[in-house]
């Protein structure tokens, strides 16, 4: 079982608060369209509490979708008594770092096929998520924000699967949860600086500064597990 790293708890924040312009696009139709979740009110202050209801079900879906999966590698290491099953792991998580931060850096989309695999499963849950949407009181919200956790992104997959790979159920849901409080203020974004948070979050030069600071964290990851090899390999000679 693995400890929560806090690498990968910052690389999962960072990776939800730039790629929140991503999020604009893709989700700012269900964000924008919370007023008529909140049952008919009108203006800004109306619209707080459906906007916090959604969005606490949004971060509690991807929470459990975190805590699922890591949860079953964890539990399939475990049952296959595979010794050096935690190295690989964390190598997995490191090299998962290291292209999140190729995808800030050059804008790389290598794992962009990951999106097909999601639009299936998200064709499956639309049906539900629609039909939870006619709720327009609170249980409606918080639903279809859980719901929203498996909307075919490939940053969000990408970030399940290092969310998994940390093979421990609690790690897995805090690194969810974290990506999904660094989306917050984009799906928050019913204030006056939304738009200038979104410049911001779309700027190249911010998103190679935290691309490249992402490959660095990466390397970094990768010295201990060099290290540790080195002794598993020293302790079977």
């Amino acid at each position: 079982m693995m400890l929560t790293d806090p690498a990968v708890l910052v690389t999962a924040f960072l990776a939800g608060l730039l790629g929140s312009g991503h999020c604009f696009g893709m989700c700012g139709g269900i964000a924008g369209s919370l007023g008529a979740l909140s049952g008919g009110g009108i203006g800004q202050r109306a619209l707080i509490w459906p906007a916090l209801q959604f969005n606490l079900g949004r971060l509690t879906g991807y929470a459990c979708l975190g805590a699922l999966a890591a949860g079953v590698i964890g539990m399939a290491g475990e049952i296959s008594s595979f010794s050096a099953y935690g190295l690989w792991l964390r190598g997995i998580t490191a090299m998962l770092v290291a292209v999140i931060g190729c995808n800030f850096l050059f804008s790389w989309r290598g794992l962009s096929f990951i999106e097909k695999g999601g639009a299936a499963i998200w064709r499956k849950i639309m049906p539900l998520a629609t039909k939870i949407s006619q709720r327009h009181d609170w249980i409606g919200r918080a639903l279809l924000g859980m719901c929203w956790g498996f909307l075919p992104c490939g940053l969000v997959y990408t970030v399940l699967i290092t969310a998994a790979s940390t093979g421990n159920a609690i790690s897995g849901a805090l690194t969810m949860f974290a990506f999904g409080a660094g989306t917050a203020p984009a799906m928050l974004g019913l204030t006056m600086a939304a738009p200038a948070l979104s410049n911001f979050l779309s700027d190249a030069f911010v998103r190679k500064i935290v691309g490249f600071s992402l490959i660095i964290l990466a390397l970094w990851m990768f010295i201990p597990l060099f290290v540790s090899g080195q002794s598993v390999g020293h302790a079977h000679h």
